[in-house]
């Protein structure tokens, strides 16, 4: 097996002969492209395939010029948010299978998220079948331990519920208005999400208390005092630096991992956690969604809820797989009455797009500007 992250990557490439198997990276992918496209390979296996769903990206577009006789992709989120990430991915492994991303917004993606189609919804899957072999964890993981999941509920102070509802209502002022963009109005919603979790992160020198953190707070004691491990996810790096904040006041010891540490501190800080004590590992929702072994836990707590409960899902197994021995408990603090109830609901009425395609349910679409307005009239 040959190893592209080497110095010399140039030579490896070029002197590649039969037999021989390189593993490059998505990141030396996009470097070495002139390289790498050079060549015709035998095969080519893209690994967390959803890394290239997005056809506008560099790294979709250096992918797409790779040349071989037979392709494989491998992931567990095939959708993650729209149906033109299956586009995608079978333009790779099937080109022209699906037209061109014209035709197939035509024929498929407008009529399934926008109109609702089931009839198009399934041509489309009936089409995409035959090249997808899907295993669910339910088939081939019998042998695990039990899964349990709470969703607890967060009761916000006066003083924290009199700041979120005037985030809340300039929020709702802010989408009603024709002018606003849809990104103007994810930024709104994306203000009221963190307001949920903490006033901090909507305005930073507002030294409110945080019902969530205190609760969060409770549980590590909880945690401590019956010897369990977790695993702690939030979508808001700063959210987790306030969690670590309170960590360092009352001597907490824990691990930390975002988007920014590097691939070699990963692993180290993988293999901490894997083999010592510490009780603690912080996580991005983004940074430790894949590729992470970490069986330690059979706790795993989520700060905040994600507007696709597959990613969720995903973090959460990465205690929840093979080698794990012992029940695990998945907690979800939700502030109670605000838009994490919303987002939860979201979660229960709409079943997620792979499966819709995959196994035939209904397809949750992208937030309109009517469902974002729906979202916050409602609260």
């Amino acid at each position: 097996i040959l190893n592209a992250q080497g110095e010399d990557r140039e030579a490896l490439i070029r002197e590649a002969k039969p037999f021989d198997v390189i593993i490059t990276t998505y990141g030396l992918l996009i470097n070495e492209e002139e390289q790498l496209v050079s060549r015709t390979w035998n095969t080519i296996v893209l690994d967390e395939a959803h890394t290239i769903k997005n056809r506008d990206t560099k790294m979709s577009q250096s992918a797409m010029k790779l040349k071989a006789d037979f392709r494989l992709l491998l992931t567990g989120t095939p959708l993650q948010n729209h149906v033109s990430e299956m586009w995608n991915l079978m333009q790779f492994a099937n080109p022209d299978l699906l037209g061109t991303f014209q035709e197939f917004t035509t024929r498929f993606l407008l009529p399934i998220e926008r109109d609702h189609d089931k009839e198009r919804q399934r041509l489309l899957k009936r089409i995409i079948t035959p090249f997808i072999l899907r295993r669910t964890k339910s088939e081939v993981l019998n042998e695990l331990p039990a899964k349990t999941e709470i969703t607890l509920k967060v009761d916000l102070t006066s003083d924290e519920w009199a700041f979120y509802d005037n985030i809340r209502q300039k929020a709702l002022a802010e989408i009603e208005e024709k002018s606003a963009t849809a990104m103007q109005a994810l930024a709104e919603i994306t203000r009221l999400r963190q307001a949920a979790c903490n006033v901090r992160l909507v305005e930073p020198t507002l030294h409110l208390a945080s019902s969530k953190l205190d609760l969060f707070m409770q549980i590590v004691d909880e945690l401590h005092a019956n010897h369990h491990r977790a695993l702690v996810f939030s979508q808001f790096t700063s959210h987790l630096a306030l969690v670590r904040e309170r960590l360092d006041s009352e001597g907490v010891s824990y691990l930390y991992l975002d988007g920014s540490t590097s691939a070699k501190e990963r692993i180290r800080l993988v293999e901490e956690y894997q083999q010592g004590d510490v009780s603690l590992f912080l996580i991005s929702l983004k940074a430790g969604g894949l590729g992470l072994n970490l069986t330690a836990a059979d706790y795993v707590v989520h700060l905040d809820p994600w507007w696709n409960p597959a990613i969720e899902e995903q973090a959460s197994d990465r205690a929840y797989r093979i080698g794990q021995h012992k029940p695990v408990t998945v907690y979800r603090l939700i502030s109670a009455g605000t838009i994490e109830e919303k987002i939860i609901e979201l979660h229960q009425t709409k079943k997620n797009m792979a499966d819709a395609l995959l196994e035939g349910g209904d397809i949750s679409a992208s937030l309109s500007r009517e469902e974002m307005i729906e979202l916050l009239s409602n609260l």
